[in-house]
């Protein structure tokens, strides 16, 4: 019987802690490998023309060369898994972020002090990142759709107005969405797709505490929509995106003819805080057929039996394909739970939710 083949690592980080702690992690793992450790990416491109790895660990602040442009040099060389180890800290976070937009494919957070013994606490998580990232499907990120041009003010200014008007009339639909691993830059791609007349969307994006914000904060940025981290009471409105805060839950409530957000701390579900379970069951709970449920990319099953709850209450319900995602781990499970009415591909995502505008 052959032997499994292990996943091959790389460690970049100018930490000698974090470097011998993470090596002292995957040591034992019958399926993980460390092939070499880099103090900085310099290091790292001389040790790289070696042995390629299958999965790089990145820190984001570096001497001489700094963990982004490093991460751009290799996807637009040779696309690898790329797992950021970085510090849970605000600034770490908008930089982080860019990283995930770079092409990263999950965040490791690490405290500025003790991080020796966080990490030795967080081996499972960091084990299961490597090993989800060795899976992932790295080729999908750079078949990204070009985003539309911004709309203009006068534009959006009658989209908003239009949307006001058939708020009047009928109950507006809600688009859920639920993701993980990959989500970040597919959802840069719907949402900047987008423009103020669709329908309010409520989004879990599994992330970490305070990058969220940050995420939400770049996402603003670039779309023509509102994006914002969802705050307690936020209402669901035409034209905004509310994103599901780390370490929160956010489930949907009825508040006379109108949504808003319930944002709560609480027991992780699925092992996720926020979780995509929680916010689709909720939405199942109070909209029903006048909502959308839409998962995408990611690893683990969050959020198919909650895409399942949905469908059964008579919402639209859709899931990612595989060819499209860069883990196919959350579409899959929603598919084989029948929790899916339809498979569609990352790009035709946009279109169907500006398709449900107000019907």
């Amino acid at each position: 019987m052959s032997k499994t083949k292990k996943i091959k690592v790389l460690i970049v980080d100018d930490s000698a802690v974090v470097r011998q702690v993470l090596s002292d992690m995957m040591a034992n793992q019958p399926d993980i490998e460390v092939i070499a450790t880099a103090a900085d990416p310099i290091f790292a491109v001389a040790k790289m023309r070696d042995e390629w790895p299958d999965v790089i660990t990145l820190d984001v602040e570096m001497p001489r060369m700094d963990g982004i442009t490093f991460l751009k040099k290799i996807m637009q060389g040779k696309p690898t898994p790329v797992v950021i180890c970085s510090s849970l800290t605000e600034k770490g976070a908008e930089t982080t972020m860019e990283a995930m937009s770079t092409g990263a494919v999950a965040i490791f957070t690490k405290p500025q002090i003790g991080v020796k013994g966080f990490l030795e606490q967080s081996k499972a998580e960091l084990l299961d990142a490597i090993r989800e990232a060795a899976r992932s499907n790295v080729a999908a990120m750079g078949r990204r759709a070009a985003p539309r041009a911004a709309v203009n003010n006068a534009e959006a200014t009658a989209s908003v107005s239009a949307a006001q008007t058939a708020m009047s009339k009928t109950t507006e639909k809600v688009v859920a969405i639920g993701t993980s691993t990959g989500g970040t830059i597919a959802l840069e791609q719907i949402l900047t797709s987008l423009t103020p007349g669709c329908p309010g969307i409520v989004i879990v994006q599994h992330m970490p505490e305070k990058f969220t914000a940050a995420f939400a904060s770049r996402l603003n940025q670039l779309c023509s929509i509102e994006v914002k981290e969802a705050e307690d009471g936020d209402k669901v409105r035409p034209g905004l995106a509310l994103i599901a805060p780390g370490g929160k839950h956010m489930s949907l409530v009825r508040n006379g003819a109108f949504y808003q957000v319930q944002v709560k701390a609480g027991p992780a579900v699925n092992r996720h805080c926020p979780s995509v379970d929680v916010l689709f069951r909720s939405v199942a709970k109070c909209a029903g057929k006048n909502s959308v449920g839409i998962i995408l990319t990611g690893m683990g099953d969050d959020g198919a039996r909650g895409l399942l709850e949905m469908r059964e209450t008579g919402a639209v319900t859709y899931a990612q394909d595989e060819a499209s995602s860069v883990v196919f781990g959350m579409p899959k499970e929603a598919i084989k739970r029948d929790a899916a009415m339809q498979i569609i591909s990352l790009d035709q995502v946009a279109t169907v939710v500006t398709s449900y505008s107000f019907r």
